[in-house]
């Protein structure tokens, strides 16, 4: 895509929903099918977009569900916290399995190599020149950087998933409002990471979001449930540790 014809791609994601439909093995409605059904359910109820994981996922519903899609492949590493596309073999694999937007992990962090993730950016902004860029990040002095590199789009969706954030439950409102205030005259800016309800949504867009993401609220059952259940029990336990611990028991590299 050129520059007008991206352009036009995303105004025709905005002020809308996109639902991301991952799936893992570690959970227990994992299949095929599943994550295909959730894509399929999206588009019923109206969603604009699907964000998803894996070449395999991604062209699965690229193949069936005739919406825009972000695609990442979460790739986990026993030396590094970077899942979120961590080099750019997995973003060329994002690209040729459908995906018309490739998110890239474009925070501090740093990759197996040794090199902070946000050093990906330009590299596939070089080699995949036709794709979005989806920049996933923490916090505003990373939404910042990653506008400055070019990046098609910003959100959040790290906030919460960093060393520096990894206690938080809720997402950063203020911060995120002033991203939209500072950078939305360049980036597309997306609200992605602890929305749980359809008002949190809404006042991500009133705040400045040109989209919102949301995953788990709509697409993990299993981590709804477990929601309501810690919620009725006191608060003895947190769903955000069951979330964690299936992460950590992921195969990693």
């Amino acid at each position: 895509m050129n520059k007008d014809e991206k352009k036009a791609f995303l105004d025709g994601l905005r002020k809308s929903l996109i639902v991301s439909c991952q799936i893992q093995p570690t959970d227990p409605v994992y299949s095929m099918d599943f994550v295909l059904k959730m894509a399929q359910a999206a588009a019923w109820g109206g969603a604009k977009g699907i964000r998803a994981n894996s070449p395999d996922q991604i062209k699965l519903i690229k193949d069936n569900v005739d919406l825009p899609l972000i695609g990442l492949y979460k790739i986990f590493s026993k030396t590094s916290d970077v899942f979120i596309t961590p080099t750019l073999d997995a973003a060329e694999q994002v690209w040729h399995a459908g995906a018309e937007i490739i998110a890239l992990d474009c925070t501090d962090q740093l990759t197996e190599a040794g090199e902070p993730a946000w050093k990906l950016l330009p590299v596939v902004q070089r080699e995949i020149p036709d794709a979005l860029i989806f920049a996933d990040v923490s916090n505003y002095a990373e939404a910042k950087r990653a506008v400055e590199l070019g990046a098609d789009l910003v959100g959040p969706t790290l906030y919460g998933y960093t060393a520096e954030t990894k206690q938080i439950e809720s997402p950063d409102l203020r911060s995120f409002a002033a991203m939209c205030r500072d950078f939305g005259d360049r980036a597309f800016m997306v609200m992605e990471g602890h929305i749980y309800t359809p008002e949190d949504a809404v006042k991500a867009l009133y705040l400045g979001a040109d989209a919102v993401v949301v995953g788990s609220a709509i697409t993990r059952p299993h981590l709804t449930t477990k929601r309501f259940v810690d919620l009725i029990g006191g608060l003895q336990d947190n769903w955000r540790t069951a979330e964690r611990e299936s992460i950590n028991h992921l195969p990693k590299h």
